[in-house]
C-alpha cells in the first residue's frame, strides 16, 4: 500500500487573502505535479485535505488527475493536529491514497509513521511536493521517493 503525502501548493498571504487560496505559481506547480503524476500512471482510490482553501484545491487538481473519486475533507489533518489518528487510521487502509494538507502535521505524520522522531522532519515537504511512503508486509513505513516542485519547473519533466 501507498500512501502519498502532499503538501499543498505555494498560498496567497493572509493579508493579501484570508481564504489563502492558491497563488498562480501555487497553481503552476500542483498542475505540473499532477501532470507528471498521471503521465506516471499514478492512481489512487481516494484523495483526501484538510478542508482548508488551499488544501482543497490541490486536492481538487491531483484528484482530477490520479483518482476517479471526487477528494474528500477530513477534519483532523490540520497544520497543528495531532498525527495518530490519521497514522492509526492509514494503518488499517488497503488501496493507495493521497492526503494533502500543511505543515507542521504533514512532516511530523511522514516522521511518525518511518519510525523517526516527529519533531525531526524525515522528510523536507515544500509548498506542492509530495512523499510517497510504502508499507510493508509487515507493517512498516518507508519513504520510497519524493518529488518537489524545482524539479518539475516550467520546461522541465
Amino acid at each position: 500500500m501507498r500512501l502519498y503525502l502532499v503538501q499543498h501548493g505555494h498560498a496567497l498571504a493572509k493579508e493579501v487573502d484570508p481564504d489563502r487560496p492558491l497563488s498562480d505559481a501555487g497553481r503552476g506547480d500542483v498542475e505540473r505535479l499532477a501532470a507528471f503524476l498521471a503521465r506516471s500512471g499514478l492512481r489512487v482510490e481516494t484523495v483526501v485535505h484538510s478542508g482548508k482553501t488551499r488544501a482543497r484545491q490541490t486536492a481538487e487538481i491531483l484528484a482530477a488527475a490520479v483518482c476517479e473519486a471526487s477528494p474528500e475533507s477530513r477534519a483532523d489533518l490540520g497544520p497543528n493536529d495531532p498525527v495518530g489518528p490519521v497514522a492509526e487510521a492509514a494503518e488499517t487502509w488497503t488501496a493507495d491514497a493521497m492526503l494533502v494538507g500543511h505543515l507542521p502535521f504533514m512532516a511530523r505524520l511522514a516522521s511518525h509513521l518511518v519510525g523517526a522522531r516527529e519533531d525531526r522532519g524525515a522528510v523536507a515537504f515544500q509548498p506542492g511536493g509530495v512523499a510517497c511512503l510504502e508499507r510493508a508486509g509487515d507493517g512498516t513505513w518507508a519513504i520510497a521517493w519524493m518529488l518537489r516542485p524545482e524539479l518539475l519547473a516550467a520546461g522541465g519533466a
